[in-house]
């Protein structure tokens, strides 16, 4: 409590620190205080690993210890062709991946932050596993070869998924149990659980583009009987029979709820990939999946399509009466919609769409970069909307260049290397990535690192990649 450890040789009750160091520093000198920390279960744990350090040497361990993580991000990164990258991005491009792994626990469970810093606004910490972050992560280092890290995080979600209820909740601690939600457990007067459609689809989704890099059949079978037969069943049954979309759930900003277009995209890549595993396992599933897939198709199209906006609508809004109407908001997570498969990235709509969305969300200062959503309140640092739509994020800023190299076309590849050297700019001397930044002076708010911001520039590194080879 007054910052100073007692040096009693043991303490009750409110204890100061385990250990401390003191030592003078004389003008224009150094000092260098060596310390490690072993952590075990039990004491003849923590006694066994000091005494290791201790023979080993701290050196020794050390330099071992850095050639190995050195040896883990530089062998994967080289043989996806990084050394053709300039040097800013490929330095970024490693330490993304060490930066990942530094977030993701050895049962499965894949962090989306361990900043403690948001404690002091959110009074909330991010230490959680976000299957929908999770999956994105998940395929970016299945891309790379990373299987024994997805492998753990597929099997996480097997573990953890509800039987009664086949949809993956709104967050997970690192043990498995149910993470703290903000979302209500009932609508109006009647129970309802809270969940987000697009976490459940997106871990469909990477799956089957696990199994497509790797090939692993022993590994896949148990998890189609157990994960993707349930999931993709419910899938097809949580829809409105009229419109053929998705019913309503929370969307990807875990802020509103109703038909979403994020919820539709990754629906529809789920399916996709639901049918690919049932004709693996000759199952009669895979036609009704396909044909599913196919009315959510007509249904984004005949529904989310705004003729009057000339533009797909971020989400539609069920009314009490019946029917239901379209929310118009420019919201950079119509990116869904061409990202898995539901439509071409040249598809006349979608260009309308994304033409318009980039246009209006762009932030119009010297940072620049793309904004969540129009009029994003979270960690809002102006109300000069018209000018700064929202704070720019990496995500939503490398989403517009995944687009570019979707559609392809004169100039697209300068336009992504604009956008990957607008990240490194961003980033902090140890290549930290945050969520977002201030408009007006670049500075990192809300959690850093983000996991999913480094995935999200990993995944586009890889994309620009493709498309120069």
């Amino acid at each position: 409590e007054d910052g100073w450890l007692s040096m009693n040789p043991v303490e009750q009750g409110s204890v100061d620190s385990t250990h401390s160091f003191r030592t003078v520093v004389p003008a224009e000198a150094h000092r260098s205080i060596r310390t490690w920390i072993c952590v075990g279960a039990t004491l003849a744990e923590v006694t066994h690993l000091h005494y290791r350090i201790s023979e080993k040497g701290f050196e020794e361990l050390r330099t071992r210890t850095a050639d190995y993580w050195f040896a883990w991000s530089r062998h994967t990164a080289d043989s996806a062709g990084i050394d053709r990258l300039p040097p800013r991005i490929a330095s970024l491009f490693r330490r993304s991946l060490l930066t990942i792994r530094t977030q993701i626990d050895n049962r499965g469970a894949i962090l989306a932050a361990n900043d403690s810093d948001i404690m002091e606004t959110a009074r909330a910490n991010y230490s959680y596993m976000w299957p929908r972050d999770g999956a994105l992560v998940a395929s970016a280092l299945d891309e790379l070869g990373y299987q024994d890290i997805t492998r753990r995080f597929f099997q996480f979600c097997q573990r953890v998924l509800p039987k009664d209820r086949p949809v993956l909740l709104h967050k997970y601690s690192a043990d498995g149990s149910w993470g703290a939600t903000w979302h209500p457990w009932t609508i109006g007067d009647h129970a309802e659980v809270p969940f987000q459609q697009d976490s459940t689809a997106l871990v469909l989704w990477a799956l089957w583009r696990h199994f497509d890099r790797h090939g692993d059949i022993e590994f896949i079978e148990p998890l189609y009987e157990s994960l993707v037969i349930p999931c993709a069943d419910f899938i097809v049954r949580y829809r409105n029979p009229e419109t053929g979309l998705p019913l309503s759930s929370y969307d990807l900003w875990e802020e509103r709820r109703g038909i979403n277009a994020f919820a539709c995209g990754t629906v529809y890549g789920a399916l996709r990939a639901a049918a690919n595993f049932a004709e693996l396992f000759d199952d009669e599933r895979a036609a009704t999946y396909l044909e599913t897939a196919k009315e959510l198709q007509a249904g984004i199209e005949d529904h989310l399509w705004d003729p009057v906006a000339g533009r797909y609508a971020r989400r539609l809004i069920g009314l009490p009466g019946g029917g239901y109407e379209r929310d118009t908001t420019f919201d950079s997570a119509v990116y869904a919609l061409f990202a898995f498969g539901a439509f071409p990235a040249t598809h006349p709509r979608i260009e309308q769409t994304m033409s318009a969305t980039h246009s209006r969300l762009r932030v119009q200062t010297p940072i620049g970069g793309m904004a969540r959503y129009e009029n994003d309140y979270y960690f809002r640092r102006t109300d000069d909307t018209a000018k700064v739509p929202g704070n720019p994020w990496i995500i939503c800023t490398l989403w517009e260049a995944q687009y570019h190299l979707a559609r392809g076309g004169p100039g697209a590849t300068d336009a992504v290397l604009e956008s990957l050297n607008w990240t490194v700019d961003r980033a902090a001397t140890s290549g930290i990535l945050a969520e977002q930044y201030d408009p007006f002076l670049g500075e990192p708010l809300s959690v850093s690192p983000l996991t999913w911001s480094h995935a999200e520039f990993v995944a586009t590194v890889l994309q620009y990649l493709r498309a120069t080879e």
